[in-house]
């Protein structure tokens, strides 16, 4: 009698989850609503403080408690997708942002409106990090190229979109509400998002996930906070001691992280922020091109929005519209970044610098030729121009800076970027807004703004000699 020998199957690895065009479009959606709320209230802050009585200090926090929640939370977003679920977060976060941004609108005064924004940047701080990691492990190759590019587009068109919306939204005053269409509008799309989420976004999580790196996040936290916090509430607040002491304690803290860090990279654990990250060209060189570009377009689209409707008398919906050809010009120049990278490599970033800064003289010619009548058609060329070479750069630097970042280190690498973004954007707010508005009382409206446009520049100098630093082409 023959017997009969059963192998034991061979088992194949399982092929890593795929993200298709539905999915994708979802996330892009969720990467949106953050960057959309940090500027949308630029706009909407004189409504605020009239409505609710609200002190210039605290109209700050607004805008602060936000962004610093956000920029503080964000490398330990990351990790927790790493290590219990991208997708799981990723809903998980998106469902606390619509039931906070519910929160927003709904407040009754300016401090439970402040409460509900610092409620509203911890959420987003979950949601985030995991679109760029779920990217990243879900897809491969020309795929992953073009969705970091389009990631990158949504990231620069939500900035000047937000900032449009929002003097929509507050002049339409929809059934009454005001100011709080710019929050409640976020409740009908997170919806949307939720139901497309649960079908068409991947499960993805790190093979070896690591437990949270506790004293890493708190370093990184108080390192954050003694820096931001001082920064944007210093001058509305008068500069009193704590903020000094504030600063002062910022390097040190800084110091404690990072010695922190390395110590738990040596012995072979994962830090909240590998310092081994830094030594990849790509990531280390675009995060320092990232840090001056961001602080120079949060700082400009802050001191626009005061200088449209305060000075040159434009209201809510004017002051946004004249940010439409920025809009627009990014838009399409955004889609053609992949073929002008894949042609010209990363001298595409240098050039999309050369451009912006073109954009900016252009608008600073503008308002000193034109002013207190600037208006959509004097701004034209220069937002024009400065949004081109803004769509050159942002959406390939994030392209490059995640080009190198291993799958497995997808939710840390996108946490490292993205907090490196919010934590620039929050300062271009905390310096060249802080400039701008401590400048206004000596030299007028106009001077002041012409003068910190001409600091920005400096800033896009900067940025374009950082670009010649970048690996020519990019992985």
């Amino acid at each position: 009698m023959r017997q009969t020998v059963t192998l034991p199957a061979v088992r194949t690895p399982a092929a890593p989850p795929a993200l298709g065009g539905p999915g994708l479009f979802t996330v892009l959606l969720a990467a949106a609503l953050p960057l959309v709320d940090f500027f949308i209230v630029n706009v909407a802050l004189p409504a605020i403080g009239t409505d609710l009585a609200a002190s210039e200090a605290v109209l700050e926090l607004v805008v602060a408690g936000y962004g610093v929640a956000y920029a503080v939370l964000l490398v330990l977003g990351g990790r927790l997708g790493d290590l219990f679920g991208r997708r799981r977060l990723f809903l998980g976060g998106m469902a606390a942002f619509g039931l906070t941004s519910l929160a927003c609108g709904l407040a009754p005064g300016a401090g439970s409106l402040v409460a509900a924004r610092v409620a509203q940047g911890a959420s987003a701080a979950a949601m985030l990090p995991q679109v760029l990691a779920t990217i990243q492990s879900a897809t491969s190759g020309t795929r992953r190229a073009k969705a970091m590019s389009l990631y990158g587009a949504t990231a620069g068109l939500s900035m000047v979109a937000g900032q449009i919306l929002g003097g929509v939204l507050v002049a339409a005053d929809v059934a009454g509400t005001g100011w709080r269409a710019i929050f409640l509008v976020n409740v009908p799309v997170v919806v949307l998002g939720l139901v497309l989420a649960a079908r068409f976004v991947p499960e993805t999580r790190s093979r070896h996930p690591e437990p949270v790196d506790g004293p890493g996040t708190v370093l990184l936290a108080v390192s954050l906070l003694t820096l931001l916090a001082p920064l944007t509430e210093g001058r509305a607040a008068g500069w009193p001691l704590w903020t000094w002491l504030s600063l002062a304690a910022f390097p040190f803290a800084a110091g404690g992280f990072w010695a922190v860090e390395r110590r738990a990279d040596r012995a072979g654990r994962t830090p909240l922020v590998p310092p081994s990250l830094f030594r990849v060209p790509s990531m280390r060189r675009g995060l320092e091109l990232m840090v001056p570009f961001s602080i120079g377009f949060s700082g400009f689209m802050f001191m626009i929005a005061l200088a449209l409707q305060q000075g040159a008398g434009l209201g809510p919906v004017r002051a946004g519209l004249a940010l439409v050809p920025m809009a627009v010009a990014f838009l399409f120049v955004s889609l053609a970044g992949p073929r002008l990278i894949a042609r010209h490599g990363t001298r595409v970033v240098t050039a999309g610098a050369v451009l912006q800064g073109v954009g900016v003289l252009l608008i600073v010619l503008a308002v000193w030729r034109d002013w207190p009548g600037l208006d959509f058609a004097s701004l034209l060329p220069g937002t024009a121009v400065a949004g081109a070479g803004q769509a050159l750069q942002l959406p390939n630097v994030l392209r490059i800076v995640m080009s190198e970042v291993p799958p497995a280190r997808a939710g840390v690498g996108s946490g490292v970027m993205v907090t490196t973004q919010q934590s620039a954007l929050a300062l271009g707010v905390a310096t060249l807004g802080t400039l701008f508005l401590t400048l206004v009382p000596r030299l007028g409206m106009r001077d002041a703004l012409v003068t910190t446009l001409l600091v920005q520049l400096a800033g896009i100098v900067l940025t374009g000699l950082l670009s010649l630093r970048l690996p020519r082409t990019v992985g």
